[in-house]
Order: C-alpha cells, then sequence, then structure tokens
C-alpha cells in the first residue's frame, strides 16, 4: 500500500490534513512537506492512530471507546448490586447465576480501568452512590421485572460492543473488548433461559418491541458524553442500525435465494446484530438507566 499516495490524496481534498492532527501539531508544523508525509508514512499502525485522532468525527480513539464500555459495564455491575440486594431472587441456582454474573461485571470494570490507565487514559468511575450507577427509581420491584432488564441490559451489551469493535482494529485494546463482549453473550443467554425465553435474540421474543431490538434513537445526541468526572466522544449518529428481525445479511436474503428454506424467524434469531454508540447511550435507551 502506498501511503505516501493517501496522504497526497487527502490533501487533495483536505489542504489542512497534515495539520489536523492535534496530538503532534507541534511537531509537525516544525517540519517541511516532506519530513511529515515521511512520518506519517512510518507504520501504518502510526498512520491509523493519527487518522483517529484527525477524523473524529468518524472514529474516537481507543480509550474513548473503553470509556463507553467501561460506563456500560458500571451500569450492569450496580444494576446486579441492586438485584442481589433486592431479595427477590429464589435460593438455589438462580442466586448462583446472579452473584456468578456480578463477579463477572466487578472483573470487567477492573480490566477496563486498568486497560485505560495502561493506555495513558483517565477512567470514569462509578459506585453505588456516585458516578456511574443504576437509577434507583428505574429498578423493577419484582423478580420477573428484575430478569427483564437483566436481559435487556446484557442484550445492549453485547450489541454495543459489536458497534464499536471495528474501531480498535489495529490495537492491543480489540483483544480487551473481544474478551468481555462474548461472556456478555453467554449472560445474555443465561438470563435469557432463567426467564423461560429462547436463549438468542428472536422475533417472538416476549421483550422484541423494546427499543434496543428495533434500533433507530428519536434525535441525534451529542457526540460528547461527560459522566463520572471525565468526558468521552462518541461517533456521529447517521442513520439507525439493522433491527434485530433483519432477515437480510451482507445484502443477501436469507428467506429467498440461495436454495435458502429458512424462515423470516431463523433468518432474524441467526445473526446479531450491532448498536451504535449513540443508539446504546441515548434517554431511551441504556442512557436513561443512567442515576
Amino acid at each position: 500500500m502506498n501511503f505516501f499516495q493517501i496522504i497526497d490524496q487527502l490533501a487533495a481534498v483536505d489542504p489542512d490534513v497534515l495539520d489536523r492532527f492535534d496530538s503532534r501539531r507541534s511537531v509537525f508544523n516544525s517540519l517541511g512537506s516532506v519530513a511529515k508525509r515521511s512520518a506519517l508514512a512510518a507504520t501504518p499502525l502510526f498512520l491509523g492512530a493519527l487518522f483517529q485522532k484527525a477524523y473524529a468525527g468518524t472514529k474516537s480513539t481507543p480509550v474513548e471507546v473503553l470509556n463507553y464500555a467501561l460506563t456500560l459495564e458500571l451500569l450492569e455491575a450496580d444494576y446486579y448490586r441492586l438485584f442481589l440486594a433486592a431479595g427477590t431472587i429464589p435460593a438455589g441456582a438462580a442466586t448462583a447465576a446472579i452473584t456468578q454474573i456480578k463477579k463477572h461485571e466487578d472483573a470487567h470494570v477492573a480490566l477496563l480501568t486498568g486497560a485505560i490507565r495502561s493506555a495513558g487514559g483517565t477512567p470514569v468511575t462509578g459506585s453505588s452512590t456516585a458516578g456511574v450507577r443504576f437509577k434507583p427509581s428505574a429498578f423493577p420491584s419484582t423478580y420477573a421485572g428484575q430478569l427483564q432488564v437483566a436481559q435487556l441490559l446484557e442484550d445492549a451489551g453485547v450489541r454495543a460492543y459489536k458497534g464499536r469493535a471495528g474501531e480498535l482494529i489495529g490495537t492491543t485494546l480489540l483483544t480487551t473488548a473481544l474478551q468481555i463482549h462474548s461472556v456478555e453473550a453467554r449472560h445474555a443467554a443465561h438470563i435469557r433461559t432463567m426467564r423461560g425465553q429462547l436463549p438468542w435474540v428472536n422475533p417472538a421474543d416476549d421483550l422484541a418491541s423494546n427499543a434496543i431490538y428495533t434500533s433507530g434513537v428519536t434525535a441525534t445526541p451529542s457526540t460528547t458524553v461527560t459522566t463520572a468526572g471525565g468526558s468521552y466522544g462518541i461517533p456521529a449518529y447517521t442513520a439507525a442500525s439493522p433491527t434485530e428481525n433483519n432477515t437480510v445479511q451482507s445484502n443477501v436474503p436469507l428467506t429467498s435465494g440461495l436454495g435458502a428454506t429458512y424462515t423470516a424467524a431463523d433468518a432474524a434469531a441467526a445473526f446479531d446484530e450491532y448498536l451504535q454508540a449513540a443508539e446504546v447511550v441515548d434517554a431511551s435507551r441504556a442512557g436513561g438507566l443512567l442515576a
């Protein structure tokens, strides 16, 4: 790949491209054009990192992506704290399952916090009384209702990680995110089983009409989230993510052609769709559950 050519093409439409790399601006301004191009093309990862910073409207920095994930994990961890304290969970397997999921969420918080600090960032924080935490007034009074919210949180978390994994490609932090993503999917499946639902997302689910499955937001949110004493950016909302009853994948209609005999429900259940960050943090979704 010719990185010099890429830079030249960018410069043709954006004359200030070499000065848009905020964190290195003072260094670049002291160099000539050839030297700037040579520095940019030194390694693909260096180039990619700079592009992330220069065009923040399309991507956030890796630390911002992890702080977004940490916000969700703190919210989940506090929710399960409230769940266990409510005294509604049946003794035995149910209590053991919710207790174990709470331990997982705490471990996720610890991992993300450490990863953010190792990357030179400042992690958002949360506790039972301050920072990122679940809104007490939104906590259901019944065990059935509490399990419903647990399912919605877990399914939203799975879709949220999927929606931003691409922004971590080329960094070691992608592994960190994927380690958590797969466990969140297992949580979602187990909670669904506890509720007597199929373990995978499907159009016949009793919560299928909830906003986290239908996607879209009512308004375009800010691209900066400020919480728990810190701020982080999210990509601008452009168009709604696919709904969970989607039957077309990679432009291939799964209910017709190619010899497929799948029903619409089968096709939709076979794939888990992503959610854009703006859809997750909107007040109609997880953002509305923050205290």
